[in-house]
């Protein structure tokens, strides 16, 4: 029962299931149905609406076209309406530019040269647009605008330097040098340029020295100049600037250079020249030199620096010829004096002039670079080493004419002769110039050790005097003044080097060789000059083979005994003899004060024992005669105090101290 009527039930529901779904499906069809007729409906007005466009499509063709074109005749209008614009602008800075140009630069140069500035814009600008159907006539009328406007600015630029380029006063030039290279005395006063003797600059006071170049051109008129010169050279104008820089700057820096005493000198003039006035001429020279270079020519590259940065070969070039001229008539000077005749006293003048020329060697090559300046470089250059070569052969000539001297005035009194004395203050002036003289013997002895040259040139000149002192000692009749002569002369020698640097140089052993050559001449003359008076004093020759009232015995009983009369004929000899050597010795000098009391020692040790034995053994046969004083016309201090005399070179008039 109950299985019955759940089968009932599910099939009631099965049915009421079926029923909706027919619904549903029924729904369906009729919506499809109406979707179709829609879409249909749709699909028919698409299709007209097309058909519609595609006739408004070409209906509307034509006007579509003419406003593309007319939008096209629009832009074309701006385009040329802006090209007009900036036709008419640049036409318009020709017309500003060429009023400026007409004026001229002297109110206004900056804007002067900014109008040349926008005319060359401007003819680049129709240069390069030849659509423009004048532009050929726009740039010609332009440069031909340019031209004139670049001839004005030679002028200014002429007009400009004549107006700040003004010769330095030397009083100006003094101020920049260091204070020990101002010359002393009154303003203008050119007779002792620098204070500092050549000692005193070996010893490197001036190598820290500072030099401050003039200002030559106004700072703040140089940066005008700059742009001047760069817009002239930007039209091709280089060779102008050249000429015009050079002819404002060249005799500028010459009448500088006239205004401190610099003068032009040649060959034959110098040769004229008495020696002290050249020599003060050299000197002035050599500070001259160093004023040129360190001041003047730094000056003038500075303002050649400033003046053409950016342009090098027209810096160099100019700077080059602006000092070309100043720069032949210093080297002039130099070059006659290293061709003219050559003597000894020249020697050091000669040094002083290499000397200055190798001190600004570094600085003329820092100055004077680049090929315009070649010539300059190489003619310092060249002068430096014909100075290096005259002192050199100078040199030599010195060696051999102090070796050939032949002065036949001989010191009549036996002292240090005059040559003796220049070469010995001479050799001791070469040691103030000792660095360069090794820096002279190495630009021609390459590797070889100044030292030692120095050393052997030395000697050499020592050995030629040595020689030559030699021959002048000949001269003497008396072979004691011979002796004593020499002995002077080569005492001086040996004193002077033991005093100065070259006893570095020689050595110890040459000293101590020469020591012993003048004791040797002392040995000599005490040996000639006192060995026959000496003979007088001896007992050989006193004794006689028998006795009588004249004799004495001298050896307690022998009957040999001494004569009284050869005792009085050797006492007699004696004091003439002395007498002699007293009045002609006296008249002798020994100018070295220990020198001379050593050698009147040397003769009063050997003299004075000999006469105080003499007068002990002898005297008593003499004292109790006539007149003894006759006899014994001496005593001991007598002879003493008379050998005090010797040495001093008395005249023949001079009394007796």
């Amino acid at each position: 029962m109950g299985i019955q009527s759940r089968a009932k039930s599910g099939s009631v529901n099965q049915a009421m299931a079926s029923d909706v779904l027919s619904e549903k499906a029924a729904m369906m069809r009729e919506s499809l149905s109406k979707s179709q007729s829609a879409t249909d409906n749709m699909v028919s007005m698409l299709g007209s609406f097309d058909h519609r466009l595609s006739a408004l499509e070409t209906a509307m063709r034509p006007t579509q076209i003419r406003t593309h074109a007319i939008r096209r005749a629009h832009e074309n209008i701006d385009k040329t309406l802006k090209a007009a614009e900036v036709i008419l602008a640049k036409f318009d800075i020709s017309r500003q530019a060429e009023a400026m140009i007409v004026k001229g630069p002297r109110e206004d140069v900056e804007s002067y040269l900014d109008a040349i500035e926008k005319l060359r814009g401007n003819i680049k600008f129709f240069s390069n647009n030849k659509s423009f159907k004048s532009s050929d006539a726009v740039v010609n009328h332009a440069n031909n605008l340019l031209v004139k406007a670049v001839s004005k600015l030679e002028e200014e630029f002429k007009q400009l330097l004549s107006v700040y380029s003004k010769p330095v006063e030397p009083d100006r030039l003094f101020e920049c040098l260091p204070n020990s290279l101002r010359p002393s005395g009154s303003p203008g006063h050119h007779g002792d340029l620098g204070g500092k003797n050549h000692s005193d600059q070996q010893n490197g006071s001036l190598e820290d020295a500072v030099y401050t170049p003039p200002t030559l051109i106004p700072p703040r008129v140089l940066p005008l100049l700059h742009n001047l010169a760069e817009q002239m050279v930007q039209a091709g104008r280089q060779q102008q600037v050249l000429k015009i820089y050079r002819d404002a700057r060249s005799s500028v820096l010459e009448e500088s250079l006239r205004k401190l005493g610099v003068e032009k000198l040649s060959k034959d003039d110098v040769q004229k020249m008495q020696w002290e006035v050249l020599e003060a001429k050299i000197g002035n020279w050599i500070h001259f030199m160093r004023i040129a270079v360190k001041l003047l020519f730094a000056g003038e590259r500075k303002v050649c620096e400033q003046m053409f940065e950016g342009v090098d070969s027209l810096r160099d070039q100019c700077f080059a010829e602006v000092t070309a001229g100043s720069v032949a008539v210093l080297l002039s000077f130099g070059d006659a004096i290293a061709k003219s005749k050559r003597s000894p006293e020249k020697l050091f003048v000669l040094l002083d002039m290499y000397e200055i020329m190798r001190e600004l060697h570094s600085e003329i090559a820092t100055l004077f670079i680049g090929k315009a300046c070649n010539e300059i470089r190489e003619s310092a250059l060249g002068l430096t080493k014909r100075l290096a070569q005259t002192a050199q052969e100078t040199f030599g000539d010195f060696e051999e004419a102090v070796e050939k001297d032949a002065t036949k005035t001989a010191v009549a009194d036996g002292t240090v002769h005059p040559l003796t004395s220049y070469v010995i203050n001479y050799v001791k002036f070469l040691f103030d110039y000792q660095s360069t003289l090794k820096q002279l013997f190495q630009e021609f002895e390459n590797g070889s050790d100044s030292n030692s040259q120095l050393a052997s040139v030395t000697m050499r000149i020592m050995q030629a005097l040595q020689t030559n002192l030699d021959g002048k000692s000949k001269q003497y009749k008396d072979m004691s003044l011979t002796h004593l002569f020499l002995m002077n002369n080569i005492h001086y020698m040996v004193r002077s080097v033991r005093r100065s640097e070259a006893k570095d140089l020689l050595g110890d052993d040459w000293v101590q060789r020469h020591r012993r050559i003048v004791q040797q001449h002392a040995n000599q003359y005490k040996r000639v000059a006192w060995a026959k008076i000496l003979q007088c004093l001896s007992i050989q020759g006193l004794t006689s083979s028998g006795g009588s009232s004249n004799s004495v015995s001298i050896d307690g009983g022998n009957s040999s005994g001494v004569s009284r009369a050869l005792v009085k004929d050797r006492l007699k000899t004696f004091n003439a003899q002395f007498e002699e050597l007293h009045q002609r010795q006296s008249q002798w000098t020994v100018p070295d004060t220990e020198l001379r009391e050593s050698l009147r020692l040397a003769v009063a040790e050997v003299l004075l024992p000999a006469y105080r034995s003499f007068i002990k053994r002898f005297g008593p046969l003499v004292e109790n005669g006539k007149n003894p004083q006759k006899n014994i016309r001496y005593t001991p201090e007598d002879l003493d105090r008379m050998l005090g005399e010797f040495f001093e070179g008395k005249t023949l008039n001079e009394p007796r101290r």
